[in-house]
């Protein structure tokens, strides 16, 4: 499905909408196990939409006007998933378009809850016609939504990856090293940094991977490769629960496709073994 992003409605409703509604940080879904996603129409669009504490428009997707709805309950018939688990049933894939744009509706939906008031002076702020943004009408302070960058370090040399595990993992998942930029940071600093910092080793030849979007709750995933030049692992007290060298032939659990970590991990070995 084609996805045009926009920011103000063009003016003329298309008969069905797809409806991104929230409640709190959960995504409804419909509660047949078997139902996805779909458009709505008819009684239930204008239900969904006249429930709505706050709406934004996203464009639209497949022909269809597409809203993040912030509801403050889940309707008969719809279901409250927490985003990841919602975002793996709209498809497990974040370059999916309805889960990136389940991911684009939380994120929008939580800067406009936490900036109803300017964070300068306390004046309840106003959305602004023709852009993404809320202005205090005393000061003129005005807040976009939030990205918060940071970096990805999937650390290899030959044969082998380097993949840790925090504490908040489950069911012994490892995945790539991250954290995020720092005031005065290039991301290349912050890569160096946080390896260094987590597992106290040293890398060089960075190479830009790709970056996704994260909204938990508004990241900006930049992930790279590195290769390890020395040091022996020493995992960062309360940061990193376990970080090892892990052949490419037995790996452990790694994130799914959902997260670029999953991409990242899955792309790299696949090259590994085509190298010559």
């Amino acid at each position: 499905m084609d996805y045009l992003p926009a920011i103000a409605h063009p003016g003329d409703d298309t008969p069905e909408a797809w409806c991104f509604a929230f409640v709190q940080r959960d995504l409804l879904l419909p509660e047949a196990a078997e139902a996805g996603l779909a458009p709505a129409g008819g009684l239930l669009l204008r239900a969904l939409t006249g429930a709505a504490l706050s709406r934004h428009y996203l464009g639209r997707l497949g022909g269809h006007d597409a809203w993040a709805l912030a509801l403050p309950e889940a309707p008969p018939g719809w279901r409250a998933l927490p985003l990841r688990a919602a975002m793996l049933a709209l498809g497990g894939d974040e370059r999916t378009p309805l889960s990136a744009l389940a991911g684009r509706a939380a994120q929008l939906l939580e800067w406009d809850r936490s900036h109803r008031f300017c964070g300068a002076c306390g004046t309840a702020t106003e959305l602004q016609a023709g852009e993404r943004a809320r202005r205090c009408p005393a000061c003129g302070h005005t807040a976009y939504p939030r990205l918060s960058p940071a970096m990805m370090a999937l650390v290899w040399r030959p044969g082998e990856l380097l993949l840790a595990r925090a504490p908040h993992y489950s069911n012994g998942m490892y995945s790539a090293l991250a954290g995020f930029v720092e005031a005065g940071e290039s991301l290349e600093d912050c890569l160096h940094r946080e390896v260094a910092e987590e597992v106290g080793v040293a890398v060089t030849g960075l190479r830009y991977f790709g970056s996704q979007s994260w909204p938990f709750p508004h990241s900006l995933m930049v992930a790279y490769t590195a290769r390890w030049t020395g040091g022996e692992i020493v995992p960062q007290p309360g940061e990193i629960a376990d970080a090892r060298w892990f052949p490419i032939d037995a790996l452990p659990v790694i994130p799914p496709r959902l997260s670029i970590a999953g991409h990242l991990i899955r792309d790299t070995v696949a090259a590994m073994r085509a190298a010559p």
